[in-house]
């Protein structure tokens, strides 16, 4: 059986930002059903679909992924 990998961070944004599991995963252009196993760990979040919730939420892809409590997402940089 494959190990859980649990991002509890998407819960804790939807429910910070009041929506609904429909909502995310129409944005996301998944089904309700997929989100909700993104959310309980029973699916590993895509890298597309990662970057997208990012933009979603304006935060960082390490705060969902629960490498920091920074939640801003860094400025871009100049490409100098």
């Amino acid at each position: 059986m494959p190990e859980k990998f649990t991002l509890p961070r998407l819960l804790a944004l939807r429910l910070e930002n009041e929506l609904l599991q429909r909502h995310v995963s129409k944005y996301l252009g998944c089904t309700q059903q997929t989100y909700s196993r993104y959310e309980v760990g029973e699916l590993q979040l895509s890298l597309p679909f990662l970057i997208k919730l990012t933009h979603f939420y304006d935060v960082s892809a390490d705060y969902i992924l629960g490498l920091t409590d920074v939640k801003k997402r860094p400025a871009p940089r100049d490409p100098d």
